[in-house]
């Protein structure tokens, strides 16, 4: 199989105006991505299925991704004037990144015998910008699994035939796959907290007066 990198610049002479970059990856597994760019998507999609040198023509996952918003501390060295004299002095500061999500695809191809290559889109937020292009019409794989994505993170796939709910019911408020996702003390169909579900909701209940031995007999009766 080509490597990434000569899969990235086939992509880019084949889709003029393309954006990709190549994602690295620390953790054990060592398999690198493609990010690319969503207003591209479908036609770089088309173009691994196609091309007779790689034909990717499977794609046996899709899964989804949850990026919070961060702010990371860095350390820098800058020289100021001080007391009249220029000296070096150590300054933190902190960037600020808005909070993303990603669709992730790893792609085969059953012709060649050959991947996975992986490919992600991101949005452009996670509140209204989260839209991405479905990528269903190139591979039929995708349909229910981009159905997932929607359901449990709330990206949006622009084009997708049927996009709905598929593991949470319709009522249900909410993407439970999210980082920041809270679980309500209870759901519409227990309308009465019991077992763990009470202990949880005793949470947020307000205490209740402590009554005397007089008191105690008279709420009984």
């Amino acid at each position: 199989m080509e490597s990434l990198d000569e899969i990235k610049a086939r992509i880019e002479d084949a889709v003029p105006g393309a954006k990709i970059d190549i994602v690295p990856n620390p953790g054990p597994a060592n398999q690198p991505s493609l990010l690319i760019d969503n207003e591209h998507a479908p036609a770089i999609a088309q173009f691994l299925r196609d091309d007779p040198a790689l034909r990717f023509d499977f794609c046996s996952n899709v899964t989804g991704v949850d990026w919070l918003d961060r702010t990371v501390k860095k350390t820098v060295k800058v020289k100021k004037l001080i007391d009249g004299e220029e000296k070096e002095v150590t300054e933190t500061t902190e960037e600020h990144f808005p909070g993303y999500l990603e669709a992730v695809y790893h792609l085969y191809s059953m012709t060649h015998k050959q991947g996975p290559v992986i490919i992600r889109m991101r949005t452009a937020d996670r509140v209204a910008g989260a839209r991405l292009p479905s990528l269903t019409s190139i591979w039929r794989s995708a349909e229910l699994q981009e159905r997932e994505i929607f359901d449990l993170y709330g990206i949006r796939f622009e084009g997708h035939p049927d996009l709905r709910r598929i593991l949470m019911w319709d009522e249900f408020v909410d993407h439970p796959m999210r980082k920041d996702y809270r679980e309500p003390d209870d759901y519409e169909y227990e309308p009465t907290p019991h077992d763990d579900v009470l202990e949880k909701a005793k949470q947020h209940y307000a205490p209740r007066p402590q009554l005397d031995g007089a008191e105690q007999i008279t709420a009984k009766l």
